[in-house]
């Protein structure tokens, strides 16, 4: 007997296709790739400051403080008396390079600062206004120390953080 449902006919079938999805993935990995490492270059171009080429000094985004301990005594003379002052002075300032030298140069800025508050009248640094300028007075003249051994001020600000007269 003759199977109606098979006839001697050999059917061609069309030949396999060959999976896109390797070729795809390649290529995908490698555009992600590259443009990685485009937008790597990218973005440390733009943080390199425009300039002459010198490197910027790197600066701490935190303040770093310097307390100058133990505080300052000095003696003064008043018409009447003899007087003293005692005042505790900190140091802050943004350049870690700054504090330390700060730090190598604690003695001439103890010096400069002795001599600096040893020189004042009682009537002047009795007031708020004449504190004020004594602080300023003795943030330039910490500047100026260590701007002679780094080449730049470095010292944002100079804080007392005690006052006293007697």
């Amino acid at each position: 007997m003759v199977d109606d449902g098979q006839t001697g006919e050999v059917v061609d079938t069309p030949p396999e296709r060959k999976s896109r999805k390797l070729p795809v993935i390649a290529v995908s990995t490698v555009l992600l790739l590259a443009l990685g490492i485009g937008g790597y270059l990218w973005q440390s171009r733009q943080s390199v400051p425009a300039g002459t080429g010198k490197s910027t000094p790197k600066v701490a985004e935190a303040e770093l403080y310097l307390p100058l301990d133990p505080a300052f005594v000095v003696n003064f003379r008043d018409a009447e008396s003899l007087r003293y002052l005692q005042v505790g002075v900190t140091l802050m300032s943004h350049d870690p390079a700054a504090i330390e030298v700060a730090k190598a140069a604690d003695p001439v800025i103890r010096d400069a600062l002795v001599a600096l508050f040893s020189n004042q009248d009682f009537t002047i640094i009795g007031d708020a206004a004449g504190r004020q300028k004594l602080q300023g007075e003795a943030l330039a003249a910490v500047r100026k120390i260590v701007r002679a051994r780094l080449g730049r001020p470095g010292i944002d600000a100079l804080y007392f953080t005690s006052f006293v007269m007697q």
